[in-house]
């Protein structure tokens, strides 16, 4: 296969992770005031507008605003040129593989638009079971975390298939002939 549709997925699945992060926050931050929720599932599920100045979790968000932005802005962009390059040269039936980079890809480029635009990322999906709350997220870091969970599925099969015992020819199945009715046994 040419390097064409390696090409066009590589724009297009990060565009379109892009457009529906960035939809939903615009939709978010335009309707709702911060830190206001509106139940979907009550006592499961809820759209909660919030802002993280730092990574997953909130991490680095007590760091020094222009040292966390530089740091957080960096890191955005050593992954998306990382993973662009394992994707262009991933051979083409590593299809998860490369699924799970340009989702990485395009959630690394809807948060890193926040941080450029806000100094901050936009969150507001809401997921909690009673007392039990995960943090808010958004659409970037759902594809992110669909990106990595592929990454680990992958490597897993992978590993999988190296501890399979290799045969030197093929199987004595293989080298007898078809057995067809009414064949003497």
């Amino acid at each position: 296969m040419t390097g064409r549709p390696s090409i066009r997925m590589l724009l297009s699945v990060p565009l379109t992770v892009v457009a529906i992060d960035q939809v939903t926050k615009f939709w978010v931050a335009g309707r709702m005031n911060l830190f206001e929720s509106i139940p979907v599932v009550p006592g499961f599920f809820s759209i909660t507008y919030v802002r993280n100045p730092g990574a997953a979790f909130g991490m680095f968000s007590e760091a020094h605003g222009l040292l966390r932005m530089g740091f957080l802005v960096s890191v955005s962009l050593v992954a998306v040129v990382m993973l662009s390059v394992f994707f262009l040269k991933s051979p083409h039936a590593e299809r998860v593989s490369r699924v799970a980079a340009v989702l990485v890809i395009g959630g690394a480029l809807g948060n890193l638009i926040d941080r450029l635009r806000f100094g901050e990322v936009i969150d507001f999906l809401d997921v909690f079971v009673g007392r039990l709350h995960w943090p808010a997220f958004n659409v970037a870091d759902s594809a992110i975390t669909i990106g990595i969970g592929m990454f680990v599925v992958s490597a897993w099969r992978e590993r999988e298939v190296r501890r399979q015992p290799r045969s030197d020819g093929p199987s004595p199945a293989a080298t007898r002939p078809p057995h067809h009715p009414g064949d003497a046994p």
